[in-house]
């Protein structure tokens, strides 16, 4: 029997929600697949551009061990082709170790695979690691870059994440501790609070209290302008406004939960929703992206 010849695993990058921010090439690569490895935060509209034969394995990972669905209006477990577009139930979090050895395997029996990642496979996606799996394994891997929602989010609410007005530059960062491999369980938060840089937080709302403290401890100012956007550039999108101080308060009295990204810095001011608040009640610091 002639064995199986390797096939190259693409690595895409599917944005922050919205199917239009996908590229044309990670639009290419998902209509040449037949294996879909795809991650927890992909809309369920991305899929519609695979083909209808191709096989979906949802290898979602969320923080604090489960997959929760894409939305509460998820409909049933989607099993291939565009029809329905769903999204399986909550389910366990998917081992990351498990994912290596599915991409390895689905490569060897030469099926084309697509590893579909919310975001960008290098922005906080484990995509280093997975390319450093497979090229040990000998197998060809190309990366599709996204819109990563630590820079599409903010943009959605008219926040830039740079603006020399206000920063020389932007942090992004992870609020998650227990995975970080050099340099300590976290970032140096007092050294970010110093540093006059953007800061793009990932994956911080359940530690937005000791986040808030350790950047107060390192030096911002209470008044210092913060926003969050969650689930953004998708028709759940939620925004706020508010400063460093409130942010924690804030979060919990409007209930934006993960996935959120947090911004804090100069640049809010920019945004229109930072100038209304201004001049507005406070209801007018908060809403629903059209």
């Amino acid at each position: 029997m002639k064995r199986a010849v390797a096939s190259k695993v693409m690595l895409v990058g599917a944005g922050p929600g919205d199917a239009d921010l996908l590229t044309l090439k990670a639009v290419k690569a998902l209509r040449q697949a037949t294996v879909a490895l795809v991650d927890d935060l992909v809309h369920p509209g991305v899929l519609k551009y695979l083909k209808r034969s191709a096989r979906i394995v949802h290898v979602g990972k969320r923080g604090g061990g489960s997959c929760a669905p894409w939305s509460s209006q998820a409909t049933p477990a989607y099993r291939g082709g565009a029809p329905g577009l769903g999204r399986p139930r909550a389910r366990p979090s998917t081992p990351q170790a498990f994912i290596h050895k599915l991409m390895v395997a689905e490569a060897r029996r030469g099926e084309r695979v697509v590893r579909i990642k919310g975001g960008d496979p290098f922005v906080f996606g484990r995509g280093g690691e997975e390319c450093d799996v497979l090229r040990e394994a000998g197998i060809e891997v190309e990366v599709v870059s996204g819109m990563t929602a630590g820079i599409a989010g903010p943009a959605s609410i008219g926040v830039p994440v740079t603006d020399r007005r206000h920063t020389r530059g932007v942090a992004l960062v992870t609020g998650q501790t227990g995975d970080v491999r050099n340099g300590g369980d976290e970032p140096d938060w007092s050294a970010l609070a110093r540093s006059g840089l953007t800061l793009v937080i990932y994956m911080g709302v359940a530690r937005v209290r000791h986040i808030v403290g350790a950047l107060l401890a390192g030096g911002l100012t209470a008044d210092t302008p913060a926003a969050a956007v969650s689930h953004a550039h998708t028709p759940a999108q939620r925004h706020c406004v508010c400063t460093l101080a409130t942010l924690a308060d804030t979060l919990a009295g409007e209930g934006l939960g993960s996935p959120t990204i947090l911004v804090i810095g100069d640049v809010v001011r920019v945004s229109p929703h930072w100038l209304a608040a201004q001049t507005l009640p406070a209801a007018a610091t908060r809403g629903v992206a059209a």
